[in-house]
């Protein structure tokens, strides 16, 4: 997969509208403010890719980027807290599900989740819905810049026992320095490497 050429194809609040060709699909999902747009950006080599914002809660669309015309990442809204209206933010969680429990190009997700902190009750919670559905699922723990090295492995244990996940499923990513990149893509790149249902 080159990550060379991508470019945005798609904004749209509804699940069921894909952009055309048909390509696998990588989606991106984590907490508002947790760095869903950072990682685009840095996974990409493209600060300007995805807009990026303090606020929480910038991302209120689903948002399809095309990679090299091999996939499309698929940037969802953030769960949990954002400086939005009830009513929009309420939208969003059957766009996310609808997009997530219906898309057949769906190859696999990567939950961004704060490495700082322990996974909060809405990361356990999405987590374990992917798991139902059987989407393979990649998390990236961010933030890694501010987490001191000598507590990594500990937080990565900590983390797969708290989402009943295997370790090797977790990796570090920083925004920041780009730690964790070449983790991401590699994983990205298997995801897509193996038969989409």
């Amino acid at each position: 997969m080159e990550v060379h050429q991508v470019h945005h194809v798609r904004t749209t609040v509804d699940p069921d509208d894909h952009p055309s060709p048909p390509l696998p699909e990588i989606a991106f999902v984590g907490r508002s403010n947790v760095g869903k747009s950072s990682l685009l950006n840095v996974l990409c080599r493209n600060r300007r890719l995805a807009r990026v914002s303090r606020t929480p809660g910038k991302t209120q669309t689903i948002n399809y980027f095309e990679v090299g015309g091999t996939c499309y990442f698929v940037d969802l809204p953030g769960y949990g807290y954002a400086a939005v209206p009830d009513a929009v933010r309420a939208a969003w969680g059957p766009m996310i599900e609808g997009y997530l429990e219906r898309s057949s190009r769906l190859a696999g997700v990567v939950a961004l989740i704060d490495g700082r902190h322990d996974p909060t009750a809405l990361d356990r919670k999405m987590v374990a819905w992917l798991a139902e559905r059987g989407i393979p699922t990649l998390v990236a723990l961010t933030k890694a810049d501010r987490v001191p090295r000598g507590r990594r492995r500990p937080r990565i244990e900590a983390t797969a026992e708290a989402l009943g996940l295997d370790p090797e499923q977790i990796v570090w990513f920083s925004s920041r320095t780009g730690e964790g990149r070449d983790a991401v893509f590699s994983a990205v790149d298997s995801l897509l490497r193996q038969e989409v249902p």
